[in-house]
């Protein structure tokens, strides 16, 4: 009896460690990953790697005592047109890249309305103006008469408010001449800025409602370049510094700009703070969004 009891526990143990050895095994072997899974897994870790180098690549570095930096080129101006009041386009005189100065056409609206508002207005004002020298003739005739007393009071005070109203009907005309002018005017949409034409979002015979905007510019000279640099050189960079860039579509040649801002606040995360330069860009070749690589010498 005893012997068959010992039998059955041996297998018992025995079975339990053979079981714990399974388990360890599987544990320590876990099967591979499908095919189409692994190459989801592989393109995460590739992302996770890139993201950390892309952080790390985005403050400046230095070679040889010079600090080297990249940056993108930003538009110190971006400006909006939209037109003062509604209307349909009539004439484009600017497409989308574009280059334009200071004050120059860009868009007009139609204004063959405006223009026969304006010239009843010009000829009623003429008209307020006529009778405005006739009310002022007969005042002046109704006071040599009373002063004669040749005339009674109300008789020249009527001739008085008829003169009143004869000058205020020649204002409001003239006044209401004027604003079909300002409407005019403000049909042609002007460039506020010597720059490109960045976006053109609408065309002739598309009507614009009161404050649409028509299209974007941005300013090109001058184009300013931000760039990161590591804290140990926050007292070596100051305005008015020198800089150089160079980009890919213009290999070998330098273009040359200063230091405009050096920011104030540390990055806790990259202990490094921003420099923001400018670059003149008389000739137009450098543009906004083009990647630059910078290199500046520190001061001693």
């Amino acid at each position: 009896m005893n012997r068959r009891i010992l039998a059955i526990v041996f297998v018992v143990l025995a079975a339990c460690g053979a079981k714990k050895d399974v388990a360890q095994q599987t544990r320590k072997e876990a099967p591979p990953l499908p095919s189409d899974v692994q190459s989801v897994a592989s393109a995460v870790t590739a992302t996770e790697t890139t993201g950390n180098a892309s952080q790390a690549s985005s403050v400046a570095t230095e070679a040889g005592g010079t600090i080297i930096a990249t940056g993108e080129f930003v538009a110190p101006v971006h400006s909006e047109l939209a037109a003062k009041n509604p209307g349909r386009v009539g004439k484009m005189f600017v497409d989308e890249g574009s280059h334009v100065t200071k004050g120059q056409p860009v868009l007009e609206l139609e204004t063959d309305y405006i223009r026969l508002n304006l010239q009843r207005a010009e000829a009623d004002a003429k008209r307020a103006a006529a009778a405005e020298k006739d009310a002022s003739a007969d005042l002046g005739r109704k006071k040599d008469l009373i002063a004669k007393e040749s005339i009674p009071k109300a008789t020249y005070d009527r001739s008085e408010a008829m003169y009143e109203q004869a000058r205020a009907a020649r204002e409001s005309a003239q006044a209401q001449a004027a604003f079909y002018r300002q409407q005019l005017t403000d049909s042609v949409l002007r460039s506020p800025i010597d720059g490109v034409v960045a976006e053109k979002r609408t065309d002739v015979g598309q009507r614009l409602a009161e404050s649409t905007v028509a299209m974007v510019l941005v300013q090109t000279s001058p184009l300013k370049l931000r760039f990161r640099v590591p804290e140990k050189y926050l007292a070596q960079v100051h305005r008015g510094g020198m800089v150089k860039a160079t980009v890919d579509p213009y290999p070998g040649q330098v273009f040359a700009g200063k230091v405009t801002v050096v920011g104030g606040v540390i990055d806790s995360a990259t202990r490094s703070f921003t420099v923001e330069t400018e670059f003149a860009n008389r000739d137009g070749k450098l543009r906004p969004g083009l990647f630059a690589r910078v290199e500046m010498e520190p001061a001693g």
